[in-house]
């Protein structure tokens, strides 16, 4: 004789049931605070006419690669810049294909350098050895990529501070607002360019400033 089920039987799926919510409804917040973001700021920011002369040089800085290498930023005088803060979690991730094209046909004009960051929806959160089998697994990386950073708040690394003070890059002040926002160096060290996340590697917004 079957015997009614009881509830402790239904337990299961209904905790199962309840945790997928709360991750349809987290997916939901990082979607629409990403859209907020972005609507909220323009998707390029360009240098004024007469830039003024940063007080401090990017070529100054001696950064840690993603496997612990120190690059000399003295060695990327002559050639342009994309620096960009990646995520290996986000909607925006995909744009990795974009940078690895955009290094592919441009490395001659343009060195490409991707930040980690963790700082967005939490969508960084493995170590460096595994953001880096992640970027070559899945999008082929052979740009530089250099070691998990914060692009905001008390902890950001020297460089970001250097592109989001004006005081020392000369004229900008837009942090990155989401993963993937990006800033141009020209071949004398000045910062020229910010790119939100909604503009991509191989957009004629940064094609025609190579």
């Amino acid at each position: 004789m079957d015997h009614p089920k009881t509830d402790k039987q239904f337990l299961p799926t209904s905790v199962t049931l309840l945790n997928m919510i709360k991750s349809i409804m987290k997916k939901l917040l990082l979607l629409f605070f990403s859209i907020g973001t972005l609507t909220s700021c323009v998707n390029v920011v360009s240098s004024p006419t007469n830039m003024p002369t940063p007080t401090a040089s990017i070529y100054d800085f001696k950064l840690k690669s993603i496997d612990g290498t120190t690059i000399d930023f003295s060695s990327f005088k002559g050639k342009k810049l994309l620096i960009v803060n990646t995520a290996s979690e986000c909607g925006y991730t995909p744009q990795y294909a974009g940078l690895q094209e955009l290094h592919a046909k441009y490395g001659d004009k343009i060195q490409v350098l991707g930040f980690p960051c963790n700082d967005f929806g939490g969508q960084e959160p493995g170590a460096n050895a595994e953001i880096q089998s992640f970027c070559s697994k899945n999008y082929g990386v052979t740009f530089q990529m250099m070691e998990k950073v914060s692009v905001k708040g008390e902890s950001t690394a020297p460089i970001y501070k250097w592109l989001t003070d004006p005081a020392l890059n000369g004229w900008n002040s837009e942090k990155p607002n989401w993963n993937f926002c990006k800033y141009l160096i020209n071949e004398e060290g000045k910062l020229t360019n910010f790119f939100n996340s909604a503009v991509k590697p191989l957009s004629d917004d940064i094609i025609t400033k190579l």
